[in-house]
């Protein structure tokens, strides 16, 4: 019995990291939206659509604000 919880826990594991991968690349990256992204990642991540935004949201560059 103490078998199975070694082995299901790092099947539970790896898929939780996978899920939030955007959220924590965007966290990693210190994103300014990283709100934002993990909210689209938390509710939409379940679509495979919902977390390619996600994901492609967090990997891309901030533009640098323009202060007038």
């Amino acid at each position: 019995m103490l078998l199975g919880h070694f082995i299901f826990f790092p099947f539970f594991g790896f898929g939780f990291v996978m899920y939030f991968l955007p959220s924590i690349i965007a966290l990693a990256r210190s994103k300014r939206d990283t709100l934002a992204i993990f909210l689209l990642n938390l509710f939409l991540g379940w679509s495979v659509i919902g977390w390619i935004v996600a994901l492609v949201w967090a990997a891309k560059s901030d533009v640098a604000a323009v202060a007038r």
